[in-house]
């Protein structure tokens, strides 16, 4: 079966920085399921993966605006460290999950105050090139029911 919209893709990724580093990998876990064409991975990957199959294995390179987005001063902000007490010890260059009006959004502590925490809330990959090492183990079509919810269910995906 060919990967295209509505399918359920399982898939194993490495992800490297523009120094060629590995800063990601899904390998010597469960696989990452995805449900094509509902947005649940970055445009570039998810447009290359489009006619493959299991078994296929292919790389993907993707410049920062095609990627985790260019890199912005702007995206900066001072809160309230009880928002990230779930967090545990807070210090700086930490990269922490934040849930926000927009939902969940990663950053990278600048500074801890007593009570505030400065965080930079551009993508720790903001503003690079990177590539996915992409290996393709499943696709199968996707229930009406991920369909109707927009993701991939079971390991790997969202669990209900």
């Amino acid at each position: 079966m060919q990967i295209s919209n509505n399918t359920v893709v399982s898939f194993h990724y490495t992800v490297l920085n523009e120094a060629g580093e590995e800063v990601e990998t899904s390998r010597g876990e469960d696989p990452s399921l995805c449900l094509i064409g509902a947005n649940n991975t970055l445009a570039g990957v998810e447009q290359a993966m489009i006619g493959k199959q299991a078994g296929d294995s292919f790389k993907v390179s993707l410049e920062p605006h095609l990627a985790y987005g260019l890199y912005s001063e702007k995206n900066k902000d001072r809160i309230s460290a009880k928002y990230l007490k779930h967090e545990g010890k807070l210090k700086v260059g930490k990269v922490v999950r934040l849930n926000t009006n927009q939902g969940y959004k990663t950053g990278t502590i600048l500074k801890v105050g007593k009570f505030n925490v400065d965080i930079d809330l551009n993508h720790p990959l903001a503003g690079q090139a990177v590539s996915f090492d992409i290996e393709i183990m499943a696709v199968r079509d996707g229930t009406a029911e991920e369909i109707a919810h927009g993701h991939a269910h079971g390991i790997g995906g969202h669990n209900h």
